[in-house]
């Protein structure tokens, strides 16, 4: 047998009882989560109608560019 092929453990009686009640219960919730995910899509869609474009990059002026910190505030090479 290869190395990268490694044997798993078998489940017991009571394991696998409790995974079908966890997917019954996820089979059962899914049409009511397709419907809150749908719902906020739509919402996020009409919210989302109001924003502002985002700001377009900055093009270097030149060879000279001068670039600013994070914060927006200029600074002065000379100081």
């Amino acid at each position: 047998m290869p190395p990268y092929i490694r044997v798993m453990a078998h489940r017991t009686p009571a394991q696998l009882a409790n995974r079908r009640r966890v997917e019954r219960v996820i089979r059962a919730a899914a049409p009511a989560l397709d419907l809150l995910l749908f719902a906020g899509h739509q919402l996020s869609r009409v919210a989302g109608r109001n924003e502002l474009d985002p700001e377009p990059a900055r093009r270097p002026t030149g060879t000279g560019a001068v670039r600013t910190p994070l914060g927006g505030g200029t600074r002065r090479e000379d100081a």
